[in-house]
């Protein structure tokens, strides 16, 4: 198994979680969300600086729908992306949601150390870590 390289998450400048929400609230206008009329944008910083968003993507068999945070880790992924820094994600509520237990594995496996911030449209906001959301993960450290 190849051991990936995790770099301290850095500090995160105003201006770039500026960028980041305003991407993850545009992210959540391309949201299919026919089931739930629930749309949710996440924008996600990596090791490279680069910058990838997503949103939900729902399906008729609802087990195969796909989160927004997850959407953008897959995407960034595929381009060779390995380490996520920051996720942020918007939810269209009065008072912010943290990432699903889903999400928050998949966050773990590129962003142990990872800040994660929760915007909506009220004043609210959660900014934390996902260690402190997923204490004690088994993730690839697990498996070394």
């Amino acid at each position: 198994m190849k051991k990936t390289h995790r770099a301290a998450t850095p500090a995160l400048s105003p201006a770039l979680l500026r960028r980041l929400e305003k991407n993850a609230r545009a992210a959540a206008d391309a949201s299919y969300s026919p089931y739930s009329e629930f749309p949710v944008g996440a924008a996600i910083v990596c090791g490279s600086g680069k910058v990838f968003t997503g949103c939900n993507v729902e399906n008729a068999s609802y087990g195969l729908c796909n989160c927004a945070e997850r959407t953008a880790i897959f995407s960034a992924a595929a381009t060779g992306e390995r380490i996520v820094h920051a996720v942020v994600v918007y939810t269209p509520t009065p008072t912010p949601s943290s990432p699903c237990g889903a999400c928050r594995q998949v966050i773990n496996e590129f962003g142990p150390d990872a800040i994660v911030i929760s915007v909506c449209d009220g004043p609210g906001r959660i900014e934390t870590t996902l260690s402190a959301l997923l204490p004690d993960a088994f993730g690839p450290r697990n498996l070394l």
